[in-house]
């Protein structure tokens, strides 16, 4: 049986990255991932738009090795946001601290950070943070933190299946937050383990988030949640311009048409580039049947 553990460990295996990279995003994972390039970025958001449907881009890659390639980065992350205000697309734009170097020096990161939110700002852009493993959660927070006393356009995830989410939430009040379950394989010590223990700590922060006032951007595919959020809402008065629901690009794409025709704020999670192999692999992950992706992809060869 093939597990979630067996995709993560992929995931973290650079021998079998450096073999799928040579064959280029094929093996399904053109099924999620739209191109490695900006301009193909932008056609898809474009494409989700005609939809009804809003997105967010991220540029694929993490853990930068060196402050060249985080500036880099940063350049790229630039360039993106200027080909947002330039197609005039509804788009956001999510990135990751670590592939702006905060693994290197984190005053770096900060002054990448600060860069590209001078630039959304500008654009009247907004930037959302997406959380990393556990042992990157204290410093991300610390780093937001610290900009939001410049910036308000910039917001980050929380993770269900933490233990110690509840107290985040309540520690991040009036801040724009993506609530998700998680995507990374974390200990016993730290995160729940069972999927109806994590079900139940995803709808209590995202119940938290919402009667605190705070903008909540629900990003789940399982309609069971779906349909309790929905529900949650209406008892509580709370506004469809209060939140948004937020689902992977390729994923239930049905289902994020139905929301969105429903009048509720549906964006689409579409990550492009050519680093794609990792997220791929942790999207395998969270649902190891979609390995029926990636056999379609290569007997489409």
């Amino acid at each position: 049986m093939i597990t979630r553990s067996f995709f993560l460990f992929l995931s973290q295996n650079k021998f079998v990255k450096n073999r799928a990279t040579k064959w280029g995003p094929k093996f399904g994972a053109k099924t999620v991932i739209a191109g490695e390039t900006i301009n193909e970025a932008m056609k898809t958001v474009r494409e989700l738009n005609e939809k009804g449907l809003a997105a967010t881009v991220d540029h694929l890659g993490e853990f930068v090795n060196n402050r060249e390639e985080a500036i880099e980065s940063m350049e790229y992350c630039v360039k993106t946001l200027d080909a947002i205000a330039e197609s005039g697309v509804d788009c956001n734009l999510s990135l990751k601290l670590t592939s702006l170097g905060l693994d290197i020096d984190r005053n770096l990161c900060r002054d990448n950070m600060l860069r590209i939110l001078e630039i959304a700002q500008g654009h009247g852009n907004f930037i959302r943070i997406d959380m990393e493993d556990y042992s990157h959660l204290d410093a991300t927070l610390d780093l937001l933190q610290e900009l939001r006393q410049q910036f308000s356009n910039v917001g980050t995830a929380i993770q269900g299946y933490l233990y110690r989410s509840e107290n985040d939430i309540r520690l991040l009040e009036g801040i724009n937050l993506r609530l998700i379950k998680g995507a990374y394989k974390e200990a016993p010590d730290v995160a729940y383990q069972q999927k109806e223990e994590v079900d139940q700590n995803y709808l209590n922060i995202i119940k938290s988030h919402m009667l605190n006032g705070s903008y909540a951007a629900v990003a789940t595919h399982d309609h069971r949640i779906i349909d309790k959020v929905k529900a949650f809402t209406k008892e509580n008065n709370i506004g469809k311009d209060e939140f948004e629901f937020q689902m992977l690009y390729g994923f239930r794409t049905q289902l994020q048409t139905d929301i969105a025709s429903e009048g509720y704020k549906m964006r689409v999670y579409v990550p492009f580039g050519e680093d794609w192999y990792a997220y791929f692999m942790r999207r395998l992950a969270e649902r190891p049947q979609n390995v029926s992706f990636a056999i379609r992809g290569m007997l489409s060869k």
